[in-house]
């Protein structure tokens, strides 16, 4: 399902969501699920790492995804950057290439999933698998500077006096280039902590004349405010301002807040808002590991699916630590919706 440049950037979601029913599902976790399959991540460039050591782990956890219900598939780019691939001693166009790479690997796996789905099989099989065909956007994911730095500051926002606008858009100017010509139906702006890379990003698509549409998706600690401490109103008008940005939402923020979350932006946008929380667990950021035992259940994620769609939500899923087996459980909630239920 590509994107015409001519056309207007916002037909692309509302089509999509028309022909996904009001609802679309996004994608879960990615770094866990690849550490599940075997990956070592221990590294700088997190799950942008597997891009060299094994891009078959990456298309596997895509497929499964798909095979649990996602319509939207994101991309292993969110610790990709040239910077990063640069330090690691590769050159300007292998970084390029790895960039690439990471939107060729989810474009493969949907080929794959739609030969799957042609084969023949029932719409959903005992295994539990979901073979349906049905339209799949990949999202190319670009992570902020805080998650390039790795030291945990997309988590903060806090960036120093010295990483300014015009510094945030000469960092990420190349990869969104790259990432938009590469094949991707969209760009995915994810965990974005303030509002100055909010901004950076906006203008960049602007300047840039991104040929596929976008979307902008924060993170809150508060249940209030961005990361950062910005106001989530201004984050979300800004991306409401920009008409290439086609949802704006939040993502990687524990479940409990995204009701009042949801309220907040509808307050700003017109956009369709997309929401993919973290499981609830926290993240210690100095020891680089997952708090065990403070997330929520699968059950108890979904249990706030229809409640979330009911306030304005239409696009979910689930960030880290969330599974395809909670990607299946939101699924099969949503297909269960009764017809006369608000979208």
């Amino acid at each position: 399902m590509r994107h015409s440049s001519g056309a207007n950037p916002s037909s692309l979601m509302t089509d999509f969501l028309k022909q996904s029913g009001g609802v679309a599902v996004i994608d879960g976790g990615l770094a866990t699920e690849l550490e599940r399959h075997g990956a070592d991540l221990n590294d700088p460039l997190w799950s942008a790492k597997c891009l060299l050591t094994s891009p078959h782990l990456i298309r596997m956890v895509h497929l499964d995804y798909l095979e649990a219900g996602a319509d939207i598939i994101i991309t292993a780019s969110y610790q990709a950057t040239i910077q990063g691939f640069e330090a690691k001693g590769f050159s300007s166009a292998e970084s390029e290439a790895l960039l690439k790479k990471s939107v060729e690997i989810a474009c493969e796996a949907r080929e794959v999933y739609h030969d799957k789905c042609l084969a023949g099989a029932c719409d959903d099989n005992n295994d539990g698998r979901v073979l349906k065909k049905r339209p799949i956007l990949v999202a190319a994911s670009v992570g902020s500077y805080g998650a390039y730095l790795a030291d945990g500051s997309e988590y903060s926002g806090d960036y120093g006096e010295a990483v300014t606008l015009g510094t945030l858009k000469d960092f990420h100017r190349r990869r969104v280039q790259v990432l938009a010509e590469a094949g991707a139906d969209l760009i995915a702006f994810e965990t974005v902590p303030n509002r100055v890379e909010a901004q950076a990003y906006a203008e960049l698509l602007e300047e840039e004349d991104i040929k596929v549409p976008a979307w902008f998706s924060f993170n809150s600690k508060d249940g209030i405010n961005v990361v950062s401490g910005d106001s989530l109103l201004e984050c979300a008008s800004i991306a409401e301002s920009c008409r290439k940005v086609i949802a704006v939402g939040i993502n990687c923020t524990p479940p409990s807040f995204i009701h009042g979350l949801i309220l907040s932006i509808k307050k700003v946008t017109s956009k369709p808002i997309l929401i993919y929380p973290n499981s609830g667990e926290s993240y210690d950021a100095d020891r680089k590991e997952w708090v065990q035992n403070t997330g929520v259940t699968d059950e108890d994620f979904v249990s706030y699916v229809n409640k979330w769609c009911e306030v304005g939500a239409s696009l979910v899923g689930g960030c880290c630590r969330t599974t395809p087996n909670t990607i299946r459980a939101i699924y099969r909630t949503l297909s269960n919706r009764s017809p006369d239920m608000p979208l």
